[in-house]
């Protein structure tokens, strides 16, 4: 069991950083640079909705980014559009321009592309959800770790 958990770890991170730079590839070939492929997926994410930064982290999505630097880069750029909260002035709360919304568009139409390929390749929308539910199961064991940890995740130190 110790080297196909260990296996999944690596394969997860491998296979993020593989749909990142697939997103780089597609806004390259679009020919847009003023945004980068962490910051088109936070996009994509935020769709219809209109969230706080506090919002987007909280979703997780975003592994090794600073998500409010995103947001601000964002903003700068015209692919979000940012107001305060009538209820709490601190809050800040983000929803996609038009220029994001056009992007959005974008990213779906190579989703769409991609699904097609994938589709022919022989991978199934059975195995796909199999899949899916693993990965589930591997996010609650990780979440329940994080909330419970007890003796057993202790890392003990030397004198």
């Amino acid at each position: 069991m110790r080297q196909p958990y260990y296996d999944s770890i690596l394969l997860i991170e491998r296979l993020h950083r593989h749909f990142l730079e697939v997103l780089k590839a597609e806004l390259d070939r679009l020919g847009i640079q003023d945004i980068n492929n962490v910051q088109s997926l936070i996009l994509y994410n935020i769709g219809d909705d209109e969230l706080t930064v506090g919002e987007l982290t909280a979703r997780g999505y975003y592994l090794g980014s600073n998500v409010s630097y995103n947001v601000k880069k964002m903003v700068e750029n015209g692919y979000l559009g940012q107001e305060r909260s009538p209820h709490d002035r601190r809050s800040v709360r983000v929803r996609l321009s038009m220029k994001g919304l056009e992007l959005r568009i974008k990213i779906s139409v190579m989703f769409e592309r991609q699904l097609s390929s994938l589709e022919n390749s022989g991978v199934s929308e059975e195995e796909l959800s199999r899949t899916n539910d693993i990965m589930r199961k591997l996010e609650r064991f990780w979440s329940g770790s994080i909330e419970y940890a007890g003796p057993s995740f202790a890392v003990s130190s030397v004198a």
